[in-house]
């Protein structure tokens, strides 16, 4: 478990707003003193293996793919808080976050991510942009945004797909209520998978969507926010699809607030380092926009990484925040229809680290999102 402190209270002073990381229950023998490098007699580096427990007497670990992830522990955590009480260090703006340290690629959302971090620092910093509102989030992982956004808004969706991360990210919600209620906040965990065609509604489901849920999802949101989910190409076209189609249902604008972090890789194809998934993300972006529908309108901009940083991690150049705007259209039949959107730029004019020639366009028949029914569907 980690926790973020968040001091936004000081007034007095002129300097940025500071913010410190404590990492719970970390072994002293694990904090390692740098020392200068050994080298061998061929003048390599002299390595020293790392100790290793007896695979046959650690049954509660898999020596593969090991997940580190802590649970909480009601007693202990009210020790730690009595203790912190006599102490006289308790802080308000504490972010308490259970998470993983390592993980295998399926289950990447049970680690804290700097996107995640750096989309929470864009809602702190402004508070009264998202004050009173219903938020959806999508590809929620541990709940860190849900649960910062919650400290302002009044009601917000955080949804992931599978139910050992839904009830991760219930029990952070559940360490970090006392932050939510100054504001009145509510975080409601529900499932939501970008590859399966409409909600699940089984009455049975732990954390399945009521109809209150659905009606009050397309009435009343006015934000969809998502953290760091751009890493894979078919995950990235169900995060467009599922977009795009929430969006054509709701009956009034939304605004969408996207982070992503710019990964270089070497790339075989092209032999050299390029950021396959980050330019994917900027296709489906240009396809959004391009999409021939009348039910809405959609239009995007990077935003610039300017604001405050109230949470310590490292805040990387590759760190990117776009704004997706979606328009649907009035309830008002208008005889005259209106406008096509504005052309999308090329995609030559939209910024990637790779230093090979630009992505080309897809095929007009690629570029529609296929159908996302919203109907009853059990899992």
């Amino acid at each position: 478990m980690s926790r973020f402190r968040i001091l936004l209270e000081n007034h007095d002073s002129g300097d940025l707003r500071k913010t410190v990381e404590e990492e719970e229950e970390r072994p002293q023998e694990d904090r390692r003193v740098e020392e200068e490098p050994k080298l061998d007699e061929d003048g390599d580096l002299d390595l020293t293996d790392r100790p290793r427990r007896d695979p046959k007497g650690d049954s509660g670990r898999d020596p593969v793919c090991p997940v580190i992830l802590k649970q909480s522990d009601p007693k202990l955590e009210q020790e730690q808080q009595n203790t912190e009480a006599e102490d006289g260090c308790v802080f308000e703006n504490v972010l308490k976050i259970e998470h993983a340290m390592a993980t295998p690629l399926e289950d990447v959302g049970k680690q804290v991510w700097r996107g995640a971090l750096f989309l929470a620092d864009f809602i702190l910093s402004r508070p009264d942009v998202f004050r009173g509102a219903t938020v959806l989030e999508l590809g929620s992982g541990t709940g860190l945004t849900s649960i910062v956004m919650a400290t302002t808004a009044r009601t917000v969706y955080c949804t992931d797909v599978g139910d050992d991360i839904l009830r991760l990210c219930r029990r952070n919600v559940s360490l970090n209520h006392r932050l939510m209620e100054p504001s009145g906040g509510e975080v409601r965990v529900r499932q939501l998978d970008w590859l399966q065609h409409g909600f699940c509604t089984e009455a049975e489901g732990e954390f399945s969507w009521s109809e209150e849920d659905v009606a009050d999802l397309y009435d009343n949101t006015c934000f969809i926010i998502a953290a760091d989910v751009c890493y894979d190409d078919h995950l990235t076209e169900g995060l467009f699809r599922t977009l795009f189609h929430l969006c054509s249902h709701m009956s009034h604008p939304c605004t969408i607030f996207i982070s992503i972090e710019k990964r270089l890789n070497f790339s075989l194809r092209h032999m050299d380092v390029c950021c396959e998934a980050y330019r994917h993300f900027l296709r489906c972006l240009q396809r959004l926009q391009q999409t021939d529908d009348r039910r809405c309108c959609f239009t995007f901009e990077k935003l610039t990484s300017n604001f405050a940083q109230l949470l310590l991690y490292e805040r990387v150049e590759q760190l990117e925040l776009w704004k997706l705007t979606c328009t649907p259209p009035s309830e008002k039949k208008d005889p005259h229809p209106p406008p096509p959107p504005p052309a999308a730029p090329p995609l030559e004019a939209l910024t990637c680290p790779c230093r090979h020639a630009p992505p080309q366009r897809l095929p007009k028949a690629e570029s529609e999102f296929p159908s996302f029914c919203l109907t009853t569907k059990k899992h």
